[in-house]
């Protein structure tokens, strides 16, 4: 269900420009994302979690997400490894020394059921889905 897609911001999409352009986009750190979307969770139960883990060492956001009572901690860990792992594949990263940089989860498609109720009614009943988007940056050695 969660389609991965990766992003490096430090290459250059066009080479004739000028050299400005050229060494500050050399300077942008490389951003890693992963993403998955569709996920049959409500965005404001999964941000809740998002906030935990946003900015911090990869290490420490697996140690958090292992130990969190909450559904959507799985689902984050999934989105966080699979990140890391496009940082090794595609960009010859070390996967376990990156930093959350940008968590994201947006809103995807409520799917809309009816509950039956007293009376011939019936009401409404939201299943919402999350989209969440992870990017890692190598951390800083300063």
């Amino acid at each position: 269900m969660a389609q991965i897609k990766s992003a490096d911001r430090s290459t250059s999409k066009s080479q004739g420009k000028s050299q400005g352009k050229a060494a500050a986009e050399k300077s942008a750190p490389v951003m890693v994302r992963a993403t998955a979307r569709y996920v049959r969770v409500a965005p404001r139960k999964v941000r809740l979690v998002a906030d935990q883990v946003r900015g911090k060492h990869i290490d420490e956001a697996r140690s958090l997400l292992q130990f969190s009572p909450r559904s959507a901690a799985d689902d984050i860990a999934k989105v966080i490894e699979s990140a890391a792992a496009n940082a090794e594949a595609n960009h010859d990263l070390i996967g376990d020394e990156m930093i959350v940089h940008e968590i994201r989860v947006d809103e995807g498609p409520t799917l809309k059921r009816f509950r039956p109720r007293a009376m011939g009614r019936a009401t409404p009943i939201h299943k919402r889905t999350s989209h969440i988007t992870v990017a890692l940056t190598p951390e800083d050695e300063d």
